[in-house]
């Protein structure tokens, strides 16, 4: 089976990649970092704002492809700065009911864009 790509209008790409791909059922969401597409900007509001947008940006891949985050298994966070882990933790806690996904958290020196966090998913139609 070929990979398939899947693009969202609410989701911004920095480069040459699918804003996610699917092969055999799994979907593989690239990293999103918290540019607004609708301004083109980074989303204020510190990491708490940031990562919000986030996962607006992923909830709106994960919608073009017909999922929900209820199909979501595997999140990857990476940030700056781990100071920011609390905050970003009590925005994350909200994205999701138990059982919660698997999850990785990765302390980064920098990200595109100049971005404090970035979140990558897996889902499983």
């Amino acid at each position: 089976m070929r990979r398939k790509g899947i693009s969202a209008p609410g989701a911004v790409s920095v480069g040459p990649y699918s804003h996610a791909a699917e092969i055999d059922g799994l979907v593989f969401l690239s990293g999103q970092t918290p540019m607004d597409a609708s301004t083109g900007t980074l989303a204020a509001g510190g990491i708490e704002g940031q990562t919000k947008q986030c996962f607006k940006n992923l909830f709106s891949v994960l919608e073009a492809a017909g999922l929900t985050p209820g199909d979501v298994l595997k999140v990857n966070v990476f940030l700056t700065d781990m100071g920011d882990f609390q905050a970003m933790n009590e925005v994350y806690k909200t994205q999701f009911s138990e059982p919660y996904p698997a999850r990785s958290t990765v302390g980064v020196r920098e990200l595109p864009l100049g971005a404090r966090i970035e979140i990558e998913m897996v889902a499983k139609r």
